[in-house]
């Protein structure tokens, strides 16, 4: 029945982005100047915000309205690190040889909305296998409900690599994907597969730096790529436009990657001061996957879950990923809101905002991360990260202060999404 009652909301989404909706918010949060705005009044025609206005503003009568006095009210969030095809199950690894295009369709479906619901109105997705970008079009589109977003497409690995499409697979079905399944060995592969996911419309790319935890290869930190090859990409990517993230564990491949150029890190798991200082100088984001790491290293215990070869690599790696947050956060390393959500069931995303407070970054500071901060590397500053005018309207609100229970961004009670309210 949710589900249905989503989908009359979309398809009713013209006729209501027509109306000026009002909605009385008794506590704003402006990300700009971390500071809560008291007793405000938010008006919005065509999807977007029109005005921020002091005090409660009387309401026509026979205006759409929404009562959030007794609410903290705070623009949408966006996660930085998303798969929406997937969800890990321990038949995650046979699904890939069962599942057909359209089963993976109807599940991304419904991961979307069940991230929508939880107050994220905007991610970027970190590879899949370029259904992420069909359901990105329905969205757009208001066929299914779901947050805006922004995605790699594939991603792009070496031979064997974390995101090699074939690891795993028998001698038969193995074969030597290239640049077109997102393979690149060469300078000039590399810049071949930032063009094929130009051409299959991704917004971003995504590169896999190094080994990776739930690949089924044996190593989970080794580098993956030179530093010509990570050049040619992330150049090649700024001819087009995007920008360039690369999952890292190991701290030779991070290295590599910041040296490189580009904008965000995934995960870092074992960063030495010395990435850390080039991140710095460079202006290069980390992406924390908190939750993942914390998600992998339970599951690891359960026997079965994952393949034997993962197993190791589950429990040695999940472990570390907070502790090199805090050290990284303590250094003055930039940090972007991500959660890897995926490789955890979706719709736990905010789960994160506790894990990186518990580490040592005050509540506020965690809540910029997932505004302004990602609105500025998906150069959208102007549009998402803030309520403010002339932005688009999401807008989400929870029924306790975060900054005194954390906790309470997991409860979304409300969330708009361009001016169409989808929970309440």
């Amino acid at each position: 029945m949710k589900l249905q009652f989503t989908l009359l909301l979309v398809l009713s989404l013209a006729f209501a982005k027509a109306q000026t909706t009002y909605i009385h918010a008794g506590h704003l949060l402006d990300t700009e100047k971390g500071k809560w705005m008291e007793q405000m009044t938010v008006t919005i025609e065509n999807g977007e915000v029109q005005s921020v206005e002091n005090g409660y503003r009387t309401i026509p009568s026979d205006a759409d309205y929404y009562d959030l006095k007794d609410k903290w009210v705070m623009p949408g969030f966006t996660d930085m690190h998303v798969h929406m095809e997937t969800e890990y199950n321990p038949h995650a690894y046979v699904q890939k040889y069962v599942d057909d295009p359209a089963d993976v369709a109807y599940d991304s479906v419904k991961y979307a909305e069940i991230t929508l619901l939880s107050g994220f109105t905007t991610v970027r997705d970190l590879g899949g296998s370029g259904i992420n970008i069909s359901l990105r079009d329905a969205i757009n589109k208001g066929k299914v409900p779901g947050p805006r977003i922004f995605t790699a497409g594939k991603s792009i690995a070496t031979t064997g690599g974390h995101a090699d499409p074939t690891n795993g697979s028998n001698q038969k079905l193995m074969g030597d994907p290239g640049p077109r399944e997102g393979v690149a060995n060469s300078p000039a592969e590399g810049r071949e597969a930032v063009r094929h996911r130009y051409k299959n419309g991704a917004d971003c790319i995504k590169i896999t730096a190094t080994g990776g935890v739930l690949s089924v290869a044996k190593n989970g930190s080794n580098p993956q790529f030179t530093v010509a090859e990570i050049k040619a990409i992330t150049e090649t990517a700024n001819d087009y436009g995007f920008h360039v993230a690369a999952h890292a564990h190991g701290d030779e491949g991070m290295y590599r990657a910041v040296e490189g150029g580009v904008n965000t890190i995934e995960h870092g798991t074992y960063m030495s001061e010395r990435t850390m200082e080039l991140m710095i100088k460079k202006n290069c984001y980390l992406v924390p996957t908190i939750t993942a790491g914390k998600e992998v290293a339970q599951k690891a215990e359960v026997e079965g879950f994952y393949p034997e070869i993962v197993v190791p690599k589950a429990r040695t790696v999940g472990p570390q990923i907070q502790g090199t947050f805090a050290r990284a956060y303590k250094k003055g390393v930039p940090i972007v809101f991500g959660t890897d959500a995926g490789v955890f069931a979706h719709g736990q995303n905010a789960k994160e905002f506790g894990f990186m407070n518990e580490a040592g970054m005050p509540v506020m500071e965690t809540l910029q991360s997932a505004t302004i901060t990602p609105a500025k590397i998906l150069k959208l500053e102007n549009k998402i990260g803030q309520v403010k005018k002339g932005f688009y309207a999401d807008i989400i609100a929870v029924s306790e202060n975060p900054e005194k229970n954390v906790t309470v961004l997991e409860k979304m009670d409300f969330v708009m999404k361009d001016g169409v309210v989808y929970k309440r």
